[in-house]
């Protein structure tokens, strides 16, 4: 049985450093979709052991309200990730990420651990889901192969940092360096059924900037964005929010389609738009979405 969180929306992810209480106390007061406790980059190297007991109590104490918890793990190349797995399954989490993502084998790597951490501790096998972080030009090109690697893998992210190093230049604001790798990722990830979500925006001052981010990629077809500060949620939520225009259309085209399916009729129009079952996904989401921004006011 597949997990029912496979689909559910992730406008946001707000990084959190794992080791810090702090941080990680109430970030649901903010309404982030999911919030991501960091393992990797946030924690020194001689403080992962602690970072791990943080963020096993915060799991297994802390109501987060609903808030996806996602734990993003170290890098397979390093000493940690094994236990970082053991340590986030056994609390609880949703889902797992997993950094620097190259291939398909990274993914069975991590779902074989995370697969004997679910037994090992109690969980319903298949309870715990993966995303994997794209940080590279080689992780660019191999994005079907990674997102067809596991039923487990709800998505991609773009990590633009790295990215950007590997193809030796830099984030320039301009979104120029980054347009290959996101519509490749994002072709990848529609063409696997998965989701697909954009970068960090680092410079908080920027808000300018952020929201034309924000934008570009929503009109690129992202699921959502990387987040580091509370006060980028409601941009993102508001860019990501259907106008009702958008809520009232959509709402059409699901009511006729499930009327003309019991019909046998395939092709209709709607406001005077051809309109066949392949719209269908896309305005039950666009419902999905005025439903989670709380401005959704019809019966479907």
């Amino acid at each position: 049985m597949k997990n029912p969180n496979m689909k559910r929306l992730r406008r946001t992810m707000m990084f959190l450093n794992a080791q810090k209480p702090g941080l990680i106390k109430d970030p649901y007061i903010y309404k982030p979709d999911s919030i991501m406790l960091d393992l990797e980059d946030a924690v020194a190297e001689n403080q992962k052991d602690a970072a791990r007991f943080s963020l096993y109590h915060a799991l297994k104490e802390i109501d987060y309200h609903g808030v996806e918890r996602v734990i993003r793990i170290n890098g397979l190349d390093t000493p940690y990730w094994q236990e970082d797995i053991r340590c986030a399954v056994a609390g609880g989490c949703d889902a797992i990420r997993i950094p620097k993502t190259e291939s398909a084998l990274d993914i069975h790597l991590v779902e074989e651990k995370v697969l004997a951490a679910e037994k090992e501790f109690g969980r319903p096998e298949g309870s715990t889901l993966l995303m994997a972080a794209i940080e590279s030009a080689r992780g660019v090109m191999k994005a079907l192969d990674i997102c067809d690697a596991s039923e487990r893998l709800f998505g991609i992210a773009l990590s633009g940092g790295d990215y950007t190093k590997d193809l030796q230049t830099h984030i320039t604001g301009t979104g120029i360096e980054l347009m290959g790798a996101r519509q490749n990722l994002i072709i990848a990830a529609r063409a696997a059924g998965k989701q697909c979500f954009d970068k960090v925006y680092t410079n908080l001052n920027d808000t300018e900037g952020f929201r034309k981010d924000v934008e570009t990629i929503h009109l690129m077809g992202f699921d959502g964005k990387s987040i580091i500060n509370p006060r980028q949620i409601r941009i993102v939520h508001e860019i990501f929010t259907p106008s009702q225009k958008d809520i009232a259309f959509s709402e059409k085209v699901v009511k006729e389609i499930d009327s003309k399916k019991a019909q046998g009729i395939g092709v209709f129009t709607v406001d005077g738009k051809m309109i066949d079952i392949a719209f269908y996904d896309g305005a039950k989401r666009t419902i999905e979405l005025a439903k989670a921004s709380g401005v959704y006011k019809g019966e479907l």
